[in-house]
């Protein structure tokens, strides 16, 4: 039967990323060991996990900034393990990582628009509408956009690294420990941005420490340990995990 007339079945979400037996080995010591997780579109999936773990090794291999072993098929393409870093984020893949990697001595704007620089090099003329829609998601770096990103905060410094990220126009956003170093509000703060990237259609891997905001904004997460997925769930069924509370949340885990 037609899903329109009468069907209860809901249809599945195209799948933005698969990845299938991932490893990674830096000399002879193994970091990753056969990973495995997916995305669909519109979906935040997060890899909460202790230091570590690989939770920023899996970023980095799947960004190409590392070579790996096993599968990594974007938009039904399988990656060629020698696709560059630029041609990622030309096809829509960006990372916005832990140091944040900001131009301390310019400003906002420009910050944004070198985020914008390869879809421009390719043609696309859109990068002040662009940023208005990043102005209009973080309404501070409107008010900062002539400051100079080092002498913003460090919540502004994050909001910036997420925006100039946005500039690419992803189709997945990859966030590595976006609350690191940051205030409990800012923190509040930019997990609510993140929940409502979402509605925008922009697909979200999204590496935390912060198990608990990070549970409670994802539709699915992967526990990562010494290099494994040692549990996998939908995130409201990981965060009443027994193992995951013990481990992530603490005693209140529950409440």
């Amino acid at each position: 039967m037609n899903a329109a007339y009468g069907s209860n079945e809901v249809p599945e979400k195209p799948v933005v990323l698969e990845v299938r037996d991932l490893s990674v080995s830096y000399g002879k010591e193994e970091a990753l060991h056969n990973i495995s997780l997916k995305i669909n579109k519109g979906e935040i999936v997060t890899v909460i996990g202790p230091n570590g773990a690989g939770k920023t090794t899996l970023l980095c291999a799947l960004m190409g900034l590392l070579p790996a072993r096993g599968d990594i098929i974007y938009l039904g393409e399988r990656q060629a393990a020698e696709r560059s870093v630029e041609k990622r984020v030309r096809h829509g893949i960006t990372l916005v990582p832990e140091k944040r990697e900001l131009f301390g001595e310019m400003s906002v704007k420009d910050n944004l628009l070198l985020g914008a620089f390869d879809r421009y090099r390719v043609g696309h003329r859109d990068e002040l509408e662009t940023m208005d829609l990043v102005f209009d998601t973080f309404p501070r770096l409107h008010e900062r956009r002539e400051q100079m990103a080092g002498t913003l905060s460090g919540g502004e410094r994050q909001m910036l690294a997420m925006g100039r990220a946005l500039m690419a126009k992803p189709k997945l956003l990859m966030l590595d420990e976006p609350s690191l170093g940051l205030a409990p509000l800012i923190i509040k703060e930019i997990f609510r941005t993140v929940g409502d990237l979402k509605n925008t259609g922009v697909s979200i891997l999204l590496v935390e420490q912060n198990a608990r905001a990070a549970l409670h904004v994802a539709d699915y997460g992967y526990v990562l340990e010494t290099g494994e997925v040692s549990l996998e769930g939908p995130s409201s069924e990981l965060a009443n995990e027994a193992r995951v509370i013990s481990s992530y949340l603490g005693l209140g885990g529950r409440h």
